[in-house]
């Protein structure tokens, strides 16, 4: 408890950790003296940049189409049971009225990667708001892209742009995604995004399907090194038209043994893994 505390502090006042030492404070972050001075921490570092402020988002999910078959998203494109949607871009626009009456001052356009939204019309999206809303900020969150449609939303006057990265380690993204994806790409698009000059923001999930205390490290690294304006951490949560659907949730309050686990079937993580016609 004494060595873990003082690692902490040590995070606090310098900002980074050795490989060894992260893991001994996350092998403890489930016990509640460790889970409370971690929070007291975060609390001081939030206020240090932040102070007592709070940002309110106005989020705008405009399409739950993808064509992406990823193993743990309920809107895979072989989930036949998901009630798919596509908003107009006259449905964006009312969503950014009355939002922008109701005080906020950014809007996150965030979908599936949906082919239906060509850049052209994505780029009149962005327009129309910057043209009514200039005082407000416009986040993207739209999967990945090529390099040259990334320059084109940014040149329209979109922001910022969401992408998260789930996970650095190469192996571990194969666990979750069909072999079309790849860590490698998924990277090079956020170097992309921050060249550009796009507020940047990546991220993962705690406790998805293989995930190790390593492999969160390794993340930390990489953000390190990317250095983004945002991050986005949340607990994996299976859903249950998924390959992934009977595997247990991760959480911050759990212990290390269930917020990081392994499934009982582990095809996702091979070449000859395929969950992109469906599972039993």
């Amino acid at each position: 408890m004494d060595n873990v505390s003082f690692l902490i502090e040590k995070l606090y006042m310098e900002g980074w950790l050795r490989d060894e030492e992260f893991l001994e404070v996350l092998i403890h972050h489930g016990e509640n003296e460790i889970r409370n001075l971690l929070a007291e921490y975060a609390r001081k570092t939030a206020h240090r940049y932040y102070g007592n402020k709070v940002y309110t988002r106005g989020l705008i999910e405009f399409s739950n189409y993808c064509r992406n078959d990823c193993y743990y998203c309920g809107i895979r494109r072989s989930n036949s049971h998901a009630q798919r949607y596509r908003l107009k871009k006259e449905d964006i626009l009312t969503c950014c009225d009355e939002g922008y009456n109701l005080g906020f001052r950014t809007f996150v356009l965030q979908s599936g990667e949906d082919g239906y939204y060509t850049d052209e019309l994505l780029i009149e999206i962005i327009t129309d708001i910057k043209r009514r809303y200039p005082d407000c900020a416009i986040t993207l969150s739209l999967g990945e892209k090529e390099k040259e449609s990334y320059q084109r939303y940014y040149d329209a006057g979109a922001d910022r742009y969401l992408l998260r990265h789930e996970t650095s380690n190469a192996q571990h993204y194969r666990c979750l995604h069909p072999k079309e994806l790849t860590s490698e790409h998924r990277k090079q698009c956020l170097k992309d995004l921050k060249a550009i000059g796009f507020q940047t923001g990546c991220g993962i999930m705690v406790g998805s399907p293989s995930q190790t205390l390593k492999h969160i490290v390794e993340d930390l690294h990489f953000m390190k090194e990317l250095q983004p304006e945002m991050v986005g951490i949340g607990p994996f949560l299976p859903h249950h038209d998924t390959p992934f659907h009977n595997e247990p949730a991760g959480s911050f309050d759990a212990d290390t043994d269930t917020a990081f686990h392994y499934p009982s079937d582990p095809a996702g993580c091979t070449s000859s893994g395929d969950y992109s016609s469906g599972y039993d």
